[in-house]
């Protein structure tokens, strides 16, 4: 069956992601990919794009956009997929980018994807060879649920194949799509910007730090002496992710150093997002095209491919895509920000005319093959080729799979009622129903949950709005660290006094927990100061960590220590502090407890969940089995025995908590406890891709909405509060930091594994 034949099935496309007028390079490529699509297969193929939205407001989309998606909202994530199955459409074509999907590295779009119908062909705009761990589970993900994944370059492919294990029979080269422009003298097209008599070098592309044009601004000045006739031409407006965080800072870093070099009659910047017919234009004036990019793992750049396939002489820095695009003599490598070496290219092609205008053919002829006509055609037989191979192997929705649970069955989490409680120096205690009570003042470890919320709301929601309360929260904890003693300060009074010169155990332990779920998940924008400011935070609260006796204290600081290693693997240190104390908790345990009572004490109290999970993820990181089958032991007696006849959460009281030989006490039952338990058996299930862990976090997180001993909700819908308990008589109706802050981190955890792929329990974790 001939190829024409297999696209002549294909009768609807849905391509999913970024779409014009969003103002970035994929929002470009997939417009330029469905009206390739649309020329070649015909009117009559319904091609219709899901849009990912990075507001609520969306954009004034043209027609083909029939959904849109917006990118920190997970339940719409199943309605995307639900939208596309009702209209049965023949294949999904997923433009991926981890930064432009919700949760964790992009985690959300998984959502998607394993629950369409269809077949789908995702193509991959990066492809990592250091991935994080999380980064690398989405990559399989992808893999696994896509019939084709397909790459811009064969350097892509080979990282495909040797860094994820993709089988070459899902890998896909496809170039990137290039507008099919002639092969015209720059001259011809000069005058339309005024620079008839100029030698014009271009670069273009969305404006941030990672692309170099300052090494190229450099190199002018010595260029300008050999040939006072050239123009350097910076096209494209800041990118609006930089723009949002940061502002314009590094295009007015540029503006600065081109007045110190007096170039301003050399250099000339276009601040505005160019359309296409018009960047075609600007290049075909440019005699030479510069890419000076700093980053060294980029796979794939439009930008480039445009100028390669118009036959331009290009110079660029080494990065993946250009070593391959401009092998053969097609372009000249430089070193990365090696201005003294652009200098030398960019005269010695001003000088030999011949030898630039056979790097131009030789870029042009090579360039025939990426114009967008036989892009398509290559997309469409891709497509045909997987239909073709589904064919009577229907697709296995993961609604079908025994994972429990779906992300529309929870709530998302509403900040209101924290913003209620956090003042300018940081979240209160306590609250008389919902109004914070100021005379109870504040504490470290409130601060410390807080800080956890705000960083893992970042990194699931991607709302800067929260920058503020993580600052306030980590300011706080900061001051809190009594210098001369190394310890943590716990109360403070509304009037700023400290109440304690050295805090709790516990509360020392909870600092460093909520400092090291920061150093990896706190706002990287507009800087990285969050992140420097709590890992030194998090190494001077270490010091004292090996004198203490506290089981919760010493569970508390490994696992902020888990986070903070997967940021910092090689602090040896830190390291070494983790095997002490994994070792010290470790053995609480083995010298307490007996096959009727796994416990580390005689008495099991407050967040009891803590000391499993802290052997579980310690357990993992020290590749020591032992340590993490205690801790997947003691969490299964802890849940088992908290999980009523009926099937609910029953959760141990703080009346007279739970006693050797004796009976658990019923109430008052804490959030903080349901919170716990929901952590563990989500690393667990992450660990393992055992279900039934999944069904006991579902089981605690519906403690917090009603599924309890008295059938009574916790958590507040509206105001996004949680009641401080479930006291005999009902609920406890103050809502106060530690209450609310415990539903809110349950719901975040649940957020971010409800998006994720599990990653499978094996030796390379244990």
């Amino acid at each position: 069956m001939d190829t024409l034949k297999k696209t002549s099935k294909l009768k609807s496309v849905a391509v999913i992601g970024n779409y014009l007028p969003r103002r970035c390079g994929i929002a470009t490529f997939t417009a330029d990919l469905c009206e390739a699509l649309t020329a070649e297969l015909g009117a009559g193929i319904d091609v219709s794009v899901v849009a990912m939205d990075d507001n609520d407001e969306g954009y004034k989309y043209p027609r083909r956009v029939k959904f849109q998606l917006r990118e920190n909202k997970m339940a719409e994530y199943l309605q995307a997929a639900d939208f596309l199955n009702v209209h049965q459409y023949d294949i999904a074509i997923l433009q991926h980018e981890f930064g432009i999907f919700g949760g964790e590295n992009g985690s959300h779009i998984l959502m998607l994807i394993k629950n369409l119908n269809m077949p789908v062909i995702t193509i991959l705009h990066t492809v990592l060879e250091k991935p994080t761990e999380e980064q690398r589970a989405i990559i399989m993900g992808l893999a696994k649920h896509s019939e084709t994944l397909v790459v811009m370059s064969n350097h892509g492919a080979s990282i495909l194949r040797e860094i994820y294990a993709v089988p070459e029979s899902k890998i896909a080269f496809i170039h990137h799509g290039i507008p099919d422009l002639g092969f015209e003298d720059p001259c011809f097209h000069k005058e339309t910007f005024g620079v008839e008599d100029r030698k014009l070098i271009l670069s273009f592309g969305l404006m941030h730090p990672g692309k170099g044009f300052e090494y190229a601004i450099k190199a002018l000045p010595e260029i300008v002496k050999k040939h006072p006739e050239v123009s350097y031409l910076i096209v494209g407006a800041t990118h609006p992710n930089i723009l949002r965080d940061t502002g314009d800072a590094y295009r007015q870093s540029l503006h600065q150093l081109v007045n110190r070099l007096e170039l301003k009659n050399h250099v000339q910047f276009i601040n505005k997002f160019v359309e296409l017919g018009n960047l075609c234009q600007y290049i075909n004036a440019a005699d030479i095209y510069i890419t000076p990019y700093l980053n060294p793992d980029q796979i794939v750049s439009g930008t480039l491919a445009y100028t390669v396939g118009a036959g331009k002489a290009v110079i660029s820095t080494p990065y993946l895509y250009a070593k391959e695009l401009l092998a053969d003599n097609r372009g000249i490598i430089v070193g990365f920000k090696d201005h003294i070496a652009i200098t030398k290219e960019v005269i010695n092609l001003l000088d030999n005319d011949n030898a630039r205008n056979a790097m131009r053919r030789r870029s042009y002829k090579f360039g025939r093959s990426m114009i967008w006509k036989e892009v398509a055609r290559k997309y469409m037989s891709t497509a045909a080729e997987a239909l073709e191979r589904l064919r009577g192997k229907p697709k296995v929705k993961f609604a079908d799979s025994p994972v429990p649970g779906s992300v529309d069955e929870h709530p998302e989490p509403k900040l209101d009622h924290l913003m209620v409680l956090t003042d300018d120096v940081g979240i209160l205690e306590h609250a008389n129903y919902t109004v914070p009570i100021r005379t109870h003042g504040y504490c470290t470890d409130d601060n410390s949950r807080a800080l956890i919320v705000t960083s893992l709301y970042h990194t699931i929601f991607k709302d800067a709005s929260v920058i503020p309360m993580t600052q306030k929260y980590l300011a706080f904890i900061l001051h809190a660290f009594n210098t001369a003693n190394r310890h943590f300060r716990n109360r403070m009074s509304y009037q700023r006094q400290w109440m304690d010169e050295v805090g709790s155990e516990d509360s020392h332990g909870r600092a460093l927990w909520g400092l090291g779920v920061a150093v990896k998940h706190a706002p990287l924008h507009p800087d990285d100061s969050l992140r420097h400011m709590a890992m030194q935070l998090f190494a001077s609260g270490l010091d004292v960590m090996d004198k203490f006796i506290s089981p919760r204290a010493l569970a508390f600081a490994l696992v902020g220590l888990h986070y903070y290693l997967e940021v910092y693997s090689g602090d040896a240190r830190a390291r070494e502090i983790r095997s002490l104390l994994a070792n010290k908790l470790h053995n609480m345990f083995k010298k307490n407890m007996n096959d009727d009572w796994p416990w580390c004490e005689d008495i099991a109290t407050y967040s009891n969940a803590k000391l499993p999970h802290a052997l579980i993820l310690s357990g993992q990181g020290m590749q020591n089995k032992e340590i993490y089958d205690t801790g997947v032991k003691v969490l299964r007696w802890l849940v088992d025995i908290q999980t009523s006849r009926e099937g609910h959460l029953s959760i141990i009281g703080n009346s007279h908590w739970f006693k050797r030989n004796g009976k658990p006490s019923s109430f008052d039952q804490q959030p903080v406890e349901a919170m716990n338990i929901i952590d563990a058996c989500v690393e667990v299930y992450r660990s393992t891709g055992d279900a039934i862990w999944l069904e006991d976090a579902h089981r605690a997180m519906n403690w917090f909405l009603g599924h309890n001993d008295l059938n009574a909700p916790l958590y507040d819908f509206k105001t996004g509060g949680c009641s401080d308990g479930l006291q005999p008589h009902g609920t406890n109706e103050n809502k106060g930091a530690e209450s609310t802050l415990s539903a809110l981190i349950s719901m975040l955890i649940m957020q971010g594994v409800l998006g994720q792929e599990v990653l499978t329990y094996n030796s390379q974790k244990i």
